[in-house]
């Protein structure tokens, strides 16, 4: 099944919700950071939520989501744009952890429990949107919600899981949003509560057989209404050109160190791992260049 996000409303527009399917996605972002497991459940976790999070916005808007907990993984940086575009990474997937106690990967343990989860949405504004919360379980989906509600003031359910499989592929990855907005009823919350109680997991429910939609028709009273489905894929935003401006960042002395040490200079995204040679020549014709100016 390809990847995508259904946009759906109910309870006559009270209700908002969000429904992914991102196995491939994070399949994706696995291969390319060459994850373990419990690494690529924590940065497939935020890459959903981020992805179903960026079809939010509207036309060239994008986020960019940080967790920075006090685990092992380090930092999960995910960015995300309108079009279902996203791409992620974390600063040590190569984190390994025994399962926890209930025999999970230890999502928790590998992201940590005290830190701060941000939010920074670039709206073609003068300045971005910034928001942010402490992380509350370092489960990742709990602190979504509570992002939602303290710094956007949106009462949510957040659920998102990543399954891997035996020889450490993603087997399934998805999740959802229900965003409660003014005016919901006592008794339609009470509804999705009950609802909730009783779910099955995320990956549970999709290595069944069970649709995005199936699982928003479960959770929400009333009548359903699915508005757009948005495809989900991996894509990464550098290039040449953007690399030479972070080796013009580096200034006129690192690029004279690296001409003289390395006769060069390689770079690798953080993203996409590609790998980017400039040349003595190139670095020559950029310190040219800075001292130009």
């Amino acid at each position: 099944m390809s990847d995508y996000i259904v946009r759906a409303t109910a309870l006559e527009g009270k209700l908002r919700a969000f429904g992914a399917i991102t196995t491939r996605l994070v399949e994706e972002i696995r291969r390319r950071q060459q994850a373990t497991p419990v690494a690529t459940a924590a940065i497939g976790r935020a890459a959903t939520a981020g992805a179903m999070m960026g079809v939010m916005l509207k036309g060239d808007d994008r986020l960019t989501i940080q967790v920075k907990g006090n685990g092992p993984i380090g930092q999960i940086l995910v960015d995300a744009n309108a079009k279902g575009e996203v791409r992620a990474y974390a600063t040590n997937p190569q984190v390994d952890l025994p399962l926890n106690a209930a025999g999970k990967l230890d999502v928790a343990g590998a992201v940590g429990t005290d830190g701060f989860l941000y939010v920074i949405k670039d709206l073609g504004l003068k300045e971005p949107y910034r928001g942010s919360v402490q992380i509350v379980s370092g489960e990742l989906g709990e602190d979504f919600a509570y992002y939602f509600a303290q710094s956007e003031q949106t009462p949510s359910v957040v659920g998102v899981g990543v399954l891997v499989d035996r020889d450490y592929t993603v087997k399934t990855a998805g999740g959802f949003i229900v965003q409660l907005l003014p005016g919901v009823a006592e008794e339609d919350i009470a509804y999705i509560e009950q609802q909730l109680s009783g779910l099955p997991s995320v990956t549970s429910l999709l290595s069944e057989g069970t649709t995005p939609e199936q699982i928003l028709t479960r959770l929400i009273p009333g009548n359903v209404k699915f508005h757009e489905t948005i495809p989900v894929l991996f894509r990464c935003t550098c290039n040449r050109e953007r690399l030479i401006g972070v080796l013009v960042s580096l200034g006129v002395n690192e690029l004279r160190r690296l001409l003289e040490e390395d006769q060069g200079a390689e770079l690798v995204c953080s993203f996409c791992k590609e790998k980017y040679a400039f040349s003595g020549e190139e670095l020559e014709t950029l310190i040219d260049r800075i001292e130009q100016k």
